[in-house]
């Protein structure tokens, strides 16, 4: 399975606010997307964390392409800064582990 990680920090308060009306919506595409198979948010150090596990990459990759995850993904730059991490794995990690993987291995995005 593919396991998506994500830290997100919102820029300011009005970041926040377009933060969220993007996440909102985009999270609750996520959990009917096609080979989702766990998906999870939680505020971790003052950044908002997700672990999404996919039946494959692929499946993943459709569903950051489309919908309000691309609008969030065009706005990103503008309203908040984090680290994103993917791998292939054989079970979901725990918070503590997503969160250790994020800041040694993570991109800046």
């Amino acid at each position: 399975m593919h396991i998506s990680l994500t830290a997100l920090k919102p820029k300011g308060f009005f970041s926040f606010l377009r933060f969220w009306f993007l996440a909102i919506p985009s999270f609750q595409e996520a959990k009917k997307a096609k080979g989702i198979l766990f998906c999870e948010v939680k505020n971790m150090h003052g950044n908002q964390c997700t672990i999404t596990a996919w039946k494959s990459r692929e499946d993943m990759l459709v569903f950051m392409r489309s919908g309000v995850h691309l609008k969030a993904m065009k706005a990103f730059s503008k309203i908040a800064t984090g680290k994103t991490f993917g791998y292939e794995a054989v079970e979901v990690p725990s918070w503590e582990n997503a969160y250790a993987l994020l800041q040694e291995k993570g991109k800046i995005v």
